[in-house]
């Protein structure tokens, strides 16, 4: 029963999930500022985001690298615990398809400018891509099946496939005027419905 090392052991694990809500508090500060200003956004600009001092930043993430790092992995292990959870909420696996799809290029548009950020160390950028790649298809292979299954779509659009277009049609935003990537990746969707 609680003696005096119990006692002392319990407010350890509260830090750690106090932590690991400020961790995520932050990274989800500079995923808006990389969304709004890119990866070069001031991290006193995240910290404000944030409501912290830019030392806090610092602590968690020592360089510029680990926090566009860690925003990624973050978004990305996001991405992924969505799928089960869209699939059990919305009305059909085509429509949980279809907002998983959204939250995929959110993803997208933050990462955008993350290859030049990057750029110095091309061995983390291709782990990062490994990661994606290890985590993201297999969340899209089950949305992609429940849709095949409920017949809502054809059997065969693999999840590779699905995730190399909408990054794609993602590829243009911001480089041509009137170019709305959302709406291209949304026509997608609906063309993968069976007739």
């Amino acid at each position: 029963m609680g003696g005096p090392e119990e006692a002392a052991a319990s407010p350890s694990p509260r830090k750690r999930a106090d932590a690991r809500r400020n961790e995520a508090t932050l990274l989800e500060a500079a995923a808006e500022a990389f969304r709004t200003v890119g990866v070069d956004a001031p991290v006193r600009d995240i910290a404000a985001r944030a409501g912290v001092g830019v030392g806090t930043i610092y602590r968690h993430f020592p360089t510029r690298a680990d926090l566009v790092v860690a925003v990624y992995r973050h978004q990305v292990q996001a991405c992924v615990e969505a799928a089960p959870a869209l699939l059990a909420t919305s009305g059909t696996p085509h429509a949980a398809l279809a907002a998983w799809i959204d939250l995929f290029v959110d993803f997208l548009v933050t990462k955008h400018g993350l290859a030049g950020a990057l750029q110095s160390d091309a061995a983390t950028f291709e782990t990062l891509h490994g990661y994606f790649l290890d985590r993201l298809v297999p969340a899209c292979a089950q949305l992609l099946d429940a849709a095949a299954e409920a017949g809502e779509i054809p059997p065969g659009p693999g999840p590779q496939e699905l995730l190399f277009a909408v990054g794609n049609l993602c590829a243009g935003a911001g480089r041509m005027p009137g170019y709305d990537a959302r709406r291209m990746v949304a026509l997608l969707v609906a063309g993968l419905r069976s007739r």
